[in-house]
């Protein structure tokens, strides 16, 4: 593994900061969640077009740059660290790749051009809200429990019956991450009734009968998220139902996505640290800086160091995918306390609404309950090495020696 980031690397990091700094500062990211959208649409189609963000890991042969997760995880880290708003994360992260995966040669060249000019967001609903479960980050998503199972409940999908090939979608999917404004929908549905029962991707156009979309209150605001509901809402199925491995190509997008979470989380604590060691320096008590404080320094350093071994393992995830749920457990962990030590040595106005710092705090709680918790990460991936014992699909069997 070469640890050095190349002269292309370090000029979309550097481009990309310069960016954010001038147009999404706390008072455009306050003002941007405010908006239908959730998000600011001419900042987002400016990353489109001026630095080709959604598409910096599709094709070239569909308009993107033919990046890898390196470049997409080191713009995320820019992102997170000035939370922006975007539908970057389940666009360009989650669906893409999924398309890409398992896509046919048309559908790839409908949606993936489209996706990389940023002319179409899309978002991926699973039932139940268990985003992590459903890409394997904190269960075995072979197990039928996180997509109703074929039984009542989850999303179900039967045949139109007009012969046409098409599809009927009957169910609802709760925290659904850009789900009210993303332009389409890829829902995970079972199929095939209870004995046969086979988890699949649909395509849902936005504008498609029978579907309700509800933006929730969420704790983060920078992270909206919806209700998807589908009453026989029409949908093409993602790919062709030839015995694919739906559930491997979302294990597969989920230690990727997980890798570029990791290096947003890192963005976010170190966006975080960045702004304490800043208040520090200038809050002064008994006559001096604050940060002058032996106590002080000895909590920075720590939090600094908490923070550059999260960078480590998420720039490591990003070259080897197969680590990213590890390095997502270390930064989200990093992020939670980073965000905490912040709004404690800001002191009073800390705690403010008009102050930043609780922006932070509710973007690592959120993420935790998106992507997490942080102990289920490391159980799972402990399991997954045999380290507790043998793995079955229902999860490690402990005290068995393998």
């Amino acid at each position: 593994m070469d640890a050095a980031f190349t002269a292309e690397q370090d000029e979309i990091r550097r481009t990309l900061r310069d960016l954010l700094t001038k147009h999404g500062g706390p008072g455009e990211v306050r003002a941007a969640v405010r908006t239908t959208e959730g998000h600011d649409p001419a900042l987002w189609h400016r990353l489109a077009l001026e630095l080709g963000l959604p598409g910096l890991a599709v094709a070239e042969e569909y308009g993107g740059a033919g990046c890898t997760a390196t470049e997409l995880a080191l713009a995320c880290e820019e992102t997170g660290r000035a939370l922006l708003p975007s539908p970057l994360l389940a666009t360009a992260v989650l669906a893409a790749p999924l398309i890409t995966a398992l896509g046919t040669p048309e559908q790839r060249a409908e949606l993936l051009p489209r996706i990389a000019d940023g002319t179409l967001t899309a978002a991926l609903a699973v039932p139940g809200g268990s985003m992590a479960a459903a890409l394997g980050l904190t269960a075995d998503n072979r197990a039928a429990a996180w997509a109703g199972g074929g039984r009542a409940g989850g999303i179900q999908a039967h045949p139109d019956g007009d012969g046409g090939g098409g599809w009927r979608l009957y169910g609802e999917a709760d925290r659904v991450l850009d789900g009210h404004s993303a332009g389409l929908l890829l829902v995970a549905a079972h199929a095939g009734g209870y004995p046969r029962s086979r988890t699949l991707l649909f395509l849902v156009s936005a504008e498609s009968e029978g579907l309700a979309r509800t933006r929730l209150t969420s704790m983060d605001e920078t992270r909206p998220l919806a209700r998807i509901e589908l009453r026989d809402a029409p949908a093409r199925l993602l790919g062709a139902d030839d015995g694919t491995d739906v559930c491997g190509a979302l294990a597969d997008t989920g230690s990727r996505a997980a890798a570029v979470l990791a290096a947003e989380a890192v963005g976010a604590a170190a966006g975080a640290l960045e702004r304490t060691v800043a208040y520090v320096k200038e809050r002064e008590q008994f006559g001096r800086a604050i940060g002058s404080f032996q106590a002080v320094k000895h909590r920075l350093a720590d939090l600094y160091v908490r923070v550059e071994a999260a960078r480590s393992a998420a720039y490591y995830a990003a070259w080897d995918p197969a680590a990213g749920p590890l390095a997502l457990a270390q930064a989200l962990e990093a992020a939670r306390i980073v965000a905490g030590e912040a709004v404690q040595l800001h002191g009073g106005i800390g705690f403010t609404w008009e102050h930043e710092a609780h922006l932070y705090v509710k973007r690592a709680a959120a993420d935790e309950l998106l992507f997490g918790p942080v102990h289920r990460l490391r159980d799972h991936a402990a399991g997954r090495a045999g380290l507790f014992g043998a793995v079955t699909a229902d999860g490690p069997v402990r005290g068995v020696a393998v």
